[in-house]
């Protein structure tokens, strides 16, 4: 076995819950509850809907890895559960992200829990927040591996799918030889999906980790079972060796930001430039002429029109930007529903103009910039400067709202009393005292 693999394995398995920085912690909870709130979100969503249903027909299973998928109660497949949860949760794109990664870790990362943790015996809280840690910082550095080693840009699901496999092994008790098999079979069969075909086509495929959590813990079973891959290139090689050898001191774990809309990471610089403005010089839609976006890329090629779906809104850049103007604020009701056809976002849409600038794409993927140039109806000129995404280490989103966006995504499905208590429950996994069965009661149950 390689240096890497076994520095990757002794992390796996032998990190205990007092090992973790008390902030890192933290941010595991943080994000758990992030995540959690966006599954419970995108539950009544139709691509939610289509993958539960799917999974009672195609992924199936005997009582030995059966599980109930999370807000619906109905028993597949472990890796039936974790697709189903993942999938949803994919497709209301308000989970969150680590920009090294160019993509989504915890959107696989909670669903692959809750669907193992009904093939194992209860565990304590802080063993729930060191088991999301392992997933986040290996998935996290399989996903700066792959984009090292490849010449295009693959959605998430190539990637963490690595990380669903070290989180099965972990709570299943494998071995290191069954871990290196599981991270062969994985990135072998890991959906390595063209992000920028979906960008140009936005649709329910969203970043492909629905896949990655189907894989992942297929993988993880298979070796299990004795199933053998080849070795893993992103945890493998020699020239990506480099991306492990902080695992265990520098914790990705910390660096992930918490997306303050459900709408694509790229589009949410420009989101907050004309917040910005807005707010700094106490504006209101009617006084805007025209909007010009300045930003990178990969963002000016988010989807341009009005969109007619869900997914095209979330993949918008110009219409998001028209909801933030128009609303203060974008929520499910601006992505779905009649508020596809708004006719006031519609009209300030029009007044909008995306160009590139290379200052912001060469500084892509280390952080997301934009800046906007406003006319005012008066003819004033407004300038925001450069701004960077909110939510990211650099401009944290508090603990409060990281709670409050929480309860607004999951009240409207459970209720203020079944969300407060999931709310509660995962903030109290810091505690020794703590069980995943706490939560385990809460999350099962059809909403």
């Amino acid at each position: 076995m390689s240096t890497t693999f076994d520095r990757v394995a002794d992390f796996t398995f032998g990190l205990r819950p007092e090992d973790l920085p008390e902030t890192t912690r933290k941010a595991a909870a943080r994000m758990f509850l992030d995540t959690l709130g966006i599954t419970i979100g995108a539950g009544p969503m139709e691509a939610g809907r289509i993958a539960r249903d799917t999974a009672t027909v195609l992924y199936g299973a005997g009582d030995t890895l059966s599980a109930r998928m999370m807000f619906d109660g109905r028993r597949v497949s472990a890796a039936g559960a974790a697709y189903a949860a993942a999938t949803a949760t994919d497709n209301l794109d308000g989970h969150d992200g680590y920009n090294p990664t160019k993509g989504h870790i915890g959107v696989v990362v909670i669903p692959a829990i809750a669907a193992l943790a009904e093939t194992v015996e209860d565990f304590p809280g802080p063993e729930a927040l060191a088991i999301t840690t392992i997933g986040y910082e290996v998935a996290g550095r399989a996903a700066i591996s792959l984009h090292d080693t490849v010449s295009d840009y693959h959605t998430s699901g190539a990637w963490n799918a690595l990380g669903v496999a070290a989180i099965a092994a972990r709570m299943r008790r494998q071995s290191p030889a069954q871990l290196r098999e599981a991270f062969g079979i994985a990135e072998y069969h890991g959906p390595r999906s063209q992000m920028m075909r979906e960008i140009a086509n936005p649709s329910m495929l969203h970043d492909g980790s629905g896949w990655g959590a189907m894989v992942g813990m297929s993988s993880a079973i298979l070796a299990e079972n004795g199933f053998t891959g080849a070795p893993a290139i992103t945890v493998e090689e020699d020239r990506v060796a480099q991306h492990w050898q902080d695992l265990g001191s520098f914790w990705q774990m910390e660096q992930q930001y918490v997306k303050p809309y459900p709408i694509c990471r790229w589009a949410h610089a420009p989101i907050d430039a004309i917040r910005q403005v807005m707010r700094e010089h106490g504006l209101t839609h009617d006084q805007l002429a025209q909007i010009h976006i300045n930003t990178f890329h990969e963002s000016a090629c988010l989807y341009p029109g009005l969109p007619a779906t869900t997914s095209q809104a979330q993949y918008s850049l110009a219409y998001a930007v028209a909801t933030q103007a128009a609303y203060g604020h974008i929520g499910l009701e601006h992505i779905s529903g009649a508020g596809l056809t708004d006719p006031l976002v519609a009209s300030i849409h029009d007044r909008i103009t995306v160009g590139e600038d290379k200052r912001h794409s060469d500084r892509f993927p280390a952080c997301r910039v934009a800046d906007v140039t406003v006319t005012l109806s008066d003819g004033r000129v407004i300038k925001s400067g450069d701004v960077h995404a909110r939510g990211a280490p650099e401009d944290p989103m508090s603990d409060a709202e990281v709670a409050a966006k929480f309860m607004a995504f999951a009240t409207p499905s459970l209720g203020e009393t079944r969300a407060a208590d999931i709310r509660d429950t995962v903030l109290n996994f810091t505690e020794a005292d703590s069980k995943f069965s706490d939560l385990g009661r809460l999350i099962y149950d059809p909403a």
